[in-house]
């Protein structure tokens, strides 16, 4: 790895006696010892290829995702990508694209950011988008702090089934403004959210609300459709999944006022947790609280149509401290991916990848539910792609079993993690894509049912 150090040994005293210096750990003396590294506890040096062969050795055990069965979900899915997709991304001019900061930069960027916000109004019913976030937990972030720019309050109210990976990233995000998360309690029995309680402590210094349809579990909650009645003038945020919309009513039409959803599921390859990308889209009234980069449309002095960024005042790189938000650029790259994803399909084909979806997760969720002990979904909810499995008990020796078979069977409740909480009830949360295939919803059950010895209990 020599060749990559720009500087030889024989030019290091040169370079300090320019600095006025004697020896390199002179540079490095406004450090207090006890600050500094005492050692990176690595390997000695060996030659590249040893390296490789090093590498390659670890990586061996590995296996892809493509050989397995794959029913994982929870905000992260496996749904093919048209080569198309890769074909653009690649694409030079685009790879190599970092973030615009001059409005006249890259016109073809611009515009292919413009169209992605237009996709994402659309989809949700609202009025304007930005240019998209860094992920799904940041832009529910993000939201928490817009609405408490748009109300006064130190509450914000969360579904108690909300990840505890998304709560403590709300937490975060909450403690500059002094926000205190409230979670909505669901009825044990039916799985429905407490509208009651809801009506009550959003007129107790409550700034907003969080629900999200589908729900963090894939669950369907009718009940949250007429919410506006119930909250009043309170910023309303909802959290979804964009292949979910293609079959619901966009949330826009039910008066929210923020919608924030994860667009990894559009393009991107779940590439074990990243990258993603952040979707945020609002009423035009609070566009100035809107985070983020903002693409809009204009004209040329020719009077030819073009595309500029627009509204930057409320950026980190420019007004600092006064900012809407600390975040300064966007994920483009994964914006033409999500982007492309949806140009490719269109319409038609992205409806059939939920069709496919929803119809392999029934197929699915009608062969558990006839086994014993199992219940399926948890709760007699309606759902789309991805619902919650109730098993007899912890569910780790029925995930193991499904491995062996080649089946990742889902995502376990509880898992013990740093901050998690107690899960509802013992399971898994079992999701299905377009390329899930009725063999492989038979393999599934029929793995299930044999490794659940007589009376259900695994």
């Amino acid at each position: 790895m020599v060749r990559w150090i720009p500087d030889p040994e024989n030019e290091n005293p040169e370079m300090l006696r320019a600095l006025g210096l004697s020896q390199i750990e002179e540079l490095f003396r406004d450090i207090p010892p006890k600050a500094r590294v005492q050692g990176l506890g690595l390997p000695p040096a060996r030659e590249e290829e040893e390296v490789i062969r090093e590498v390659d050795r670890l990586l061996r055990p590995n296996r892809p995702l493509e050989d397995f069965d794959s029913f994982l979900g929870g905000g992260i899915y496996s749904r093919p990508v048209p080569a198309l997709v890769d074909g653009i991304l690649q694409r030079s001019e685009f790879y190599t694209s970092y973030t615009q900061y001059q409005p006249e930069a890259s016109q073809g960027m611009l515009q292919a950011l413009f169209e992605f916000q237009s996709l994402w109004v659309e989809l949700t019913g609202m009025e304007v988008s930005n240019a998209s976030l860094y992920d799904g937990g940041t832009a529910r972030g993000e939201a928490l702090l817009m609405a408490r720019r748009l109300h006064e309050g130190n509450r914000f109210l969360v579904p108690s089934t909300l990840s505890w990976e998304t709560k403590s990233i709300l937490k975060n995000y909450g403690k500059g403004p002094g926000a205190h998360l409230v979670e909505i309690p669901q009825d044990p029995e039916t799985g429905r959210l407490d509208l009651d309680f809801i009506s009550r402590e959003s007129r107790k210094d409550c700034f907003g609300i969080l629900t999200e349809m589908p729900d963090p579990l894939g669950l369907l909650h009718d009940e949250i459709l007429d919410l506006r009645s119930r909250i009043g003038d309170l910023p309303w945020v909802v959290g979804t999944d964009p292949l979910a919309l293609l079959g619901l009513e966009p949330p826009g039409d039910w008066g929210a006022d923020i919608v924030v959803g994860e667009g990894q599921g559009f393009g991107i390859a779940p590439s074990y947790g990243g990258p993603l990308l952040g979707l945020m889209a609002c009423r035009r009234r609070d566009i100035r609280q809107l985070p983020g980069r903002l693409v809009g449309q204009t004209q040329d002095h020719d009077g030819r149509r073009a595309f500029t960024l627009t509204l930057q005042t409320r950026e980190q790189h420019i007004r600092r401290s006064r900012a809407t938000s600390n975040i300064c650029t966007n994920q483009a790259l994964m914006t033409l991916a999500f982007l492309g994803y949806a140009s490719a399909l269109g319409p038609r084909g992205l409806f059939r990848a939920l069709e496919r979806s929803s119809a392999s997760a029934h197929r699915l969720q009608e062969g558990l539910s006839r086994l014993p002990g199992l219940r399926a979904p948890a709760w007699p909810l309606p759902f789309l792609y991805e619902f919650p499995l109730r098993t007899p008990s912890p569910p780790r020796a029925l995930l193991d079993a499904l491995f062996q078979r080649g089946i990742l069977g889902g995502i376990p409740f509880p898992e013990h993690r740093p901050g998690s909480p107690s899960a509802p009830f013992p399971g898994l949360l079992v999701a299905t894509g377009p390329a899930t295939d009725e063999r492989a919803v038979d393999r599934y059950v029929e793995a299930v049912r044999s490794s659940l010895p007589p009376g259900g209990a695994p």
